[in-house]
């Protein structure tokens, strides 16, 4: 039995939900993966009256795909899709069997109106928290669309086709033999890069905002809310709605959850804000904000919005290292996100650049799938706390090195060393492997501000208690700003203390409010 007793409970669940039948459609071998993948599409298969398979060949062995009898959809699992990738499967088969699927009807007009021939190929790792969400959308793009087919991808299965591409980062898409992108990417995001994306004519004209948020994190999404339940027109601009909480693995400080996943956690966010009347305006990146009459924010495709309030709540990014190779490296040996890009490691040496909670905890991570890992910490001593350090030196697969600054990622066609010079010596040493694993912390996204606001020397928007920058009636709230302390939980509480503030601000002035 592949499914245990749970997960069986709750697909049974869910298989009850199908609206016509499904035909699962099985190329497999003599391998272990295919006895596996067998095993599960029978499982299936018997728990549903709706449910059919039938053997093929199939481009992939082993591999299956799910079509509507008489008519093939182009959705295939190149693998055995549970782990993260257990809800994908569960969503093609409810959406092949004709569910509707939860995106707004704009979306899939924007999907069936896509022309062309586009077959893409997605690799994954089914420890990746990030491709399921690209999965699903390429799933969807298929089921909806008769010019488009979409294949997932196993690295683990998949090792020599991955090894042949130098895929060396997951989610990786490949779309008609070319490669197509690399990372998280929205549904929204995927449409965007076939150029079926908003322009600026769609934002055109739209009256101003008495708060118009910038940034869709916990912060932002927090601050629309409040705005909203005021009563008073409010919009929210997002580079991509749910922000770096996307990247999170697990979640489980966020007091009253238990426990819970950062992809999930953002959609939960995402679910919220649309219960109220707030404008979202998804994939649009801010460029520049100056005050006029009002504020005027420009985004990137040229549309210009105005808010007579402003509440700053665009997050931050991983903070790259800043050497030589980096940047060459990127998705080809260079990761930043050991839950998602180890597994392609499997069996090789790696380095992890940091010392501290996030260093650490990815040197322990890994050193359970690589050869061997090395941590490069610039400082005399780790940083991490002391149960971390602990545990780390236990392993007898880390190697530890301290007062080291790296010098350069070095590699041809991928990574294959680093070098670092040892600040007690004044010696550069090098060290063969095969990846690199950033962990050096934050840098906020501000760069574009300018000097409107004032900002401290590492770029923090610089707020007070109420969450006022030194522009009135402009507020900060979150990672992006000052705060101490980078959380979830304090992020949303600041994004509540700006919006409240910002609503004050505006019952004080003498511009009325525009509901």
């Amino acid at each position: 039995m592949i499914l245990d007793t749970a997960i069986k409970a709750q697909l049974e669940q869910y298989l009850q939900l199908l609206e016509n039948d499904v035909l699962l459609k099985v190329s497999a071998g003599t391998d272990k993966f295919s006895r596996d993948m067998t095993a599960l599409v029978e499982e299936i298969s018997a728990m549903s009256s709706r449910i059919t398979v039938e053997h093929a060949d199939l481009e992939r062995t082993p591999s299956f795909s799910v079509n509507r009898p008489g008519q093939d959809t182009g959705v295939v699992f190149a693998g055995i899709p549970l782990g993260h990738e257990f809800t994908s499967l569960v969503l093609a088969l409810l959406q092949v069997s004709g569910r509707a699927p939860k995106v707004e009807q704009k979306v899939i007009d924007q999907i069936q109106s896509i022309q062309g021939s586009y077959h893409f190929d997605s690799y994954i790792s089914l420890s990746c928290q990030n491709c399921p969400e690209v999965v699903q959308g390429l799933n969807l793009m298929s089921i909806l669309n008769p010019n488009i087919t979409h294949t997932m991808i196993d690295g683990a299965v998949y090792k020599a086709e991955v090894e042949s591409k130098d895929i060396m980062a997951v989610p990786t898409v490949f779309l008609n033999g070319e490669s197509f992108g690399s990372g998280r990417m929205t549904l929204e995001e995927l449409l965007a890069k076939l150029g079926s994306a908003p322009d600026a004519s769609e934002f055109a004209n739209k009256e101003p905002y008495d708060v118009l948020v910038v940034g869709g994190g916990p912060a932002g999404a927090s601050a629309a809310i409040y705005a909203a339940r005021k009563g008073i027109r409010t919009g929210i601009v997002a580079e991509r709605f749910g922000g770096q909480v996307m990247d999170t693995l697990s979640i489980e400080n966020f007091i009253s959850v238990k426990k819970t996943d950062g992809p999930k956690f953002a959609a939960s966010l995402e679910e919220h804000v649309k219960e109220y009347d707030i404008d979202v305006m998804n994939l649009q990146r801010a460029k520049k904000l100056e005050k006029k009459d009002f504020f005027e924010l420009e985004l990137e495709n040229g549309a210009v919005l105005k808010g007579k309030t402003i509440i700053l709540s665009t997050g931050a990014r991983w903070r790259n290292i800043g050497v030589p190779g980096e940047e060459e490296f990127k998705n080809k040996g260079v990761a930043y996100c050991p839950h998602c890009d180890g597994p392609l490691f499997a069996g090789k040496d790696v380095a992890v650049i940091g010392g501290g909670n996030s260093g650490v905890e990815a040197a322990i991570d890994l050193a359970g799938i690589v050869n061997h890992v090395t941590v490069l910490e610039y400082n005399s001593e780790l940083k991490a706390d002391s149960v971390l350090q602990d545990r780390l030196r236990s392993l007898p697969n880390a190697t530890v090195i301290t007062n080291a600054r790296t010098q350069e990622i070095t590699g041809t066609e991928k990574v294959n060393g680093i070098s670092y010079l040892d600040l007690q010596t004044g010696n550069v040493n090098h060290i063969e492997l095969a990846g690199v694993f950033v962990q050096i912390g934050l840098v906020p996204n501000t760069d574009w501000l300018g000097d409107l606001v004032e900002r401290t020397q590492h770029g923090e928007i610089v707020i007070d208690q109420r969450g006022a920058t030194n522009v009135s009636g402009v507020f900060g709230a979150g990672d992006c700003t000052n705060i101490p302390y980078k959380q979830i939980i304090i992020s949303m509480g600041s994004g509540a203390t700006a919006s409240l503030s910002a609503f004050d601000h505006l019952i004080r002035s003498k511009v009325p409010v525009l509901v």
